[in-house]
């Protein structure tokens, strides 16, 4: 076994594996890629990594300057991971309707972690798109007032390089090509842009569906009638996400709460994994597609960041 410099080198690299169980008589195949397994617990570490590994080669990141970004959890985690091995201060901005879990891993981890209240009349653990604008302007002060540098996964290349460079290029390895379709919950878009550019130049004929809750399918144009859904981590009722290319989106699929939640519970007691709410909206988004074709989708995140939600009670 090949000994790593540090935590870094383990980011990526992740399992795919196949959920026969939970399949079974669907007439198709499910590979789900096991984004948990990162050292942080999410698909996020590879954005964070390559983030501050691109800031740094060109120069808008500096030795020491402070590092932000607005997180629902799991981009803070992987940058408060990546921070801290290359010795950068990092401030997470985050909604106080996100789990707590994440919270304090970050600050486990080094991470500064700010918190800011939801609009009035929002409910906790459902956050939507004007409380993520909330948290975009704190983020955006902090930036200014203190001269950090601001990941900004919603519009940084390195988002979509993560999963352009590695992410894709793994399944296609892991499958010899042999996949019909692909789908992914929309939050940044990064997965979804990075993954569906490298399938449509490797097979055009491989399908990218977009994910989304059933009552925020603003990508797919649909009004936003349940901003406040419970999947935590995404459809967040923005109707335009700059990483994403719609020449590269086949189709929309929309995902109640419920059926999220049944999924991820379903992944557990199945198939052995522990993961959360985008997870389980992913796996319920890509059963809607097998009808006997080859699907892959993601495992975004474990189940342990979400103890204290609903989705385990």
């Amino acid at each position: 076994m090949k000994l790593l410099p540090s935590v870094l080198g383990a980011i990526g690299a992740t399992p795919l594996v196949e959920l026969s169980r939970l399949t079974r008589g669907m007439g198709g195949r499910l590979f789900v890629k096991l984004e948990y397994l990162n050292p942080g617990g999410s698909k996020k570490d590879r954005v964070a990594c390559q983030i501050i590994e691109d800031a740094e080669a060109d120069g808008s990141l500096k030795p020491h300057q402070p590092v932000v970004e607005m997180t629902s959890g799991n981009t803070g985690t992987g940058l408060a991971i990546v921070c801290a091995v290359k010795g950068y201060p990092f401030i997470a901005v985050m909604s106080r309707g996100n789990s707590q879990e994440r919270v304090r891993m970050m600050r486990a981890l080094g991470a500064e972690v700010v918190l800011v209240d939801q609009l009035p009349g929002s409910i906790h653990g459902q956050v939507s798109g004007g409380d993520l604008e909330l948290v975009n302007q704190e983020t955006a002060r902090i930036e200014r007032e203190r001269g950090a540098f601001r990941a900004d996964q919603f519009h940084h290349q390195g988002n979509f390089r993560a999963h352009y460079l590695h992410t894709a290029r793994e399944i296609l390895e892991q499958t010899d090509g042999k996949i019909d379709a692909f789908c992914e919950f929309a939050g940044s878009g990064g997965t979804f842009a990075g993954c569906a550019a490298a399938f449509k130049e490797y097979n055009p004929r491989i399908q990218c569906f977009i994910a989304e809750p059933f009552g925020s399918a603003v990508l797919a144009g649909k009004d936003a009638s349940q901003p406040n859904h419970r999947i935590q981590g995404g459809g967040y009722s923005m109707p335009q996400l700059p990483l994403l290319k719609t020449e590269h989106i086949d189709g929309y699929l929309r995902v109640t709460d419920e059926d999220a939640m049944a999924a991820a519970r379903s992944l557990a007691k199945l198939e052995g994994i522990f993961a959360g709410f985008s997870s389980g909206a992913n796996v319920a988004a890509a059963k809607q597609l097998l009808a006997g074709r080859t699907v892959v989708t993601t495992i975004n995140d474990s189940g342990m960041k979400y103890l204290s939600t609903e989705l385990w009670e």
